[in-house]
């Protein structure tokens, strides 16, 4: 979990005030964990804390203070007396107020601020803040002796999602909300995207989408899903030019095959190949786009877990 600024920043333009919820601790049992976050306006919010009755009423609390003040508030709930949850645990809550000019300013990726108690900042802060500037850490968001740190996010995964067809809008539908993944989404032609791309999503049209190839992050990620056989095959041949973390063709064991002759034909080692994975997702859960959507998003989540186990053990 990390404070998403740019998010922050954006939710301000549009709404003018917005506040921000965000699960500052727990105590035993708790619906989301320690930097979960929402952002809340008088017309509506986004991001959760972890739904059900602590969300409501956490959502009204922060809609009062956009009507009527304080600007920051710490609130610890008992989840079962309090809200009647089952979770038997309690949580810290702190809440927020944001204008264009309060808005926080991050230091060495961290944000800190005093949210209780004395102005001076403790001296396990201020140890974590000159780890931060020294090593490049990113600790775990904490409530501090009366003081809020949360890294700063930064999206670790680009994703670059090439068509926007039914597939391709129900994969950026499940995708889009996941603060891992910058994505960027692709097709030729404006009026093939939805009347309203997901926020954090940047489309991109190109009557010709392989030219965009070269702008794409050499470590980005990839999900092939056009409308054309033709440009599919272009873009697998360009993106084993340009390089990828990881890349995905829909299609069949028929159309890789196929594919695979293709490239090879095309100057492609069998080895460069075979890092395209094709069929994406999960074959067993259907081929309704939304069941793609899920198995391609569970498919990219395990990687990223894998990738992470692999680091902490190394």
């Amino acid at each position: 979990m990390s404070f998403d600024l740019e998010g922050v920043r954006a939710a301000v333009g549009r709404h003018g005030r917005v506040a921000r919820v965000v699960v500052a601790g727990h105590q035993g049992s708790a619906p989301r964990e320690a930097g979960a976050a929402m952002l809340v306006w008088p017309g509506g919010q986004s991001g959760t804390i972890g739904g059900g009755a602590l969300e409501h009423q956490a959502a009204e609390t922060a809609r009062a203070m956009l009507a009527h003040g304080p600007v920051l508030r710490l609130e610890r709930v008992a989840l079962g007396p309090a809200v009647g949850q089952c979770c038997g645990g309690a949580v810290s809550l702190l809440y927020e107020v944001y204008e264009a000019g309060t808005l926080p300013v991050a230091e060495h990726g961290l944000i800190a601020r005093r949210v209780e108690g004395a102005q001076e900042m403790p001296l396990a802060l201020r140890r974590m803040l000159a780890e931060a500037r020294g090593q490049g850490t990113r600790p775990a968001p904490a409530l501090m002796q009366g003081w809020m740190v949360e890294p700063l996010m930064v999206p670790a995964r680009a994703l670059w999602v090439w068509g926007a067809g039914h597939v391709g809008r129900a994969i950026v539908a499940v995708l889009a909300p996941v603060p891992d993944f910058a994505i960027t989404w692709v097709d030729t032609d404006l009026a093939r995207f939805p009347d309203v791309v997901p926020e954090a999503v940047v489309p991109l049209v190109a009557v010709d989408p392989g030219d965009l190839v070269t702008h794409a992050p050499h470590g980005a990620e990839h999900l092939i899903l056009t409308y054309s056989h033709a440009l599919d095959l272009d873009l697998c041949h360009r993106l084993l030019g340009h390089g990828f973390a990881r890349a995905g063709l829909i299609g069949s064991a028929t159309k890789w095959a196929r594919f695979r002759a293709r490239l090879a034909a095309l100057g492609h080692r069998p080895e460069a190949i075979g890092r395209i994975t094709c069929p994406i997702g999960d074959p067993a859960l259907g081929k309704h786009p939304q069941a793609i959507a899920l198995g391609v998003g569970a498919a990219l989540l395990r990687a990223s877990a894998a990738t992470g186990a692999q680091e902490r053990a190394s």
